[in-house]
């Protein structure tokens, strides 16, 4: 039931009290899923629901900022759905490029892509690229948006790249074999040198990881939340504060 807007901003503040700073995730991915079927609810064109996501990314990121939030994962494009049709397909990727525009233009911002830039048209290959190639800004809110991502795929091209490196090294693949490591495979995925994520967040009421950063997230905590991409409110990303704040992490002890 949606409260009186006195009563959300009431309940909002409250939680916002309530909240333990101390126990704020620095690294929070999130599963940005339910935009389709936001967009049926209301019987408009699916364009329209990544549009209504697309600025519910913005908003998000504010939230975050405010909150001390130091790091996020966006999974925006999975390689999964680049099997969706062509019309489709160009109306996303043209909603996704022009909210990395918008990124591009926040001085408090630095962006990192993650993915197959192959499988992507050339216009959004070419602005993920230049934006991940830019100097990150003093004090940023880093963000990493997984477009074309999947994350087997992700632990194939780390192993991939981990092997042409010993080979450049001259190292011979049998002793890599007997040292090989954790820490070994971690130095080459799309996320080195991040922290793990702390908290994943998945919207829409889904409650499976769908690849989404298998690696990192063998020791995160997860939340899964009803309210579909779009309709995301900021006491609903409260309330996964709230409950991560709550939960004894034991990172497998």
């Amino acid at each position: 039931m949606e409260l009186p807007g006195f009563l959300y901003g009431y309940y909002e503040r409250r939680l916002m009290r309530s909240l333990d700073r101390t126990s704020i995730p620095g690294h929070i991915g999130v599963m940005v899923d339910g935009n389709r079927r936001w967009a049926r609810q209301f019987n408009a064109p699916t364009s329209q629901g990544h549009r209504a996501g697309a600025d519910k990314i913005h908003e998000f990121l504010g939230w975050c900022r405010d909150l001390g939030v130091r790091v996020v994962t966006l999974y925006m494009l999975s390689t999964d759905n680049m099997s969706r049709s062509s019309e489709e397909l160009d109306e996303l990727t043209a909603i996704i490029a022009e909210t990395l525009d918008r990124l591009d233009e926040d001085p408090t911002v630095s962006v990192h892509a993650m993915g197959a830039p192959e499988l992507l048209p050339d216009h959004l290959a070419e602005r993920l690229a230049r934006l991940s190639s830019k100097p990150s800004p003093s004090e940023p809110l880093h963000v990493n948006v997984a477009v074309g991502y999947g994350g087997r795929r992700e632990i194939v091209d780390a192993v991939r790249e981990l092997l042409r490196d010993a080979v450049a090294r001259g190292e011979d693949i049998a002793a890599l074999a007997e040292r090989l490591d954790v820490e070994d495979i971690s130095r080459f995925l799309y996320t080195a040198g991040q922290p793990d994520p702390d908290l994943v967040i998945r919207t829409s009421g889904e409650q499976r990881l769908s690849g989404f950063l298998m690696w990192q997230s063998a020791y995160s905590e997860f939340y899964f939340c009803e309210a579909l991409w779009p309709a995301f409110r900021k006491v609903d990303f409260l309330r996964a504060l709230r409950d991560y704040a709550g939960r004894n992490r034991r990172f497998g002890a």
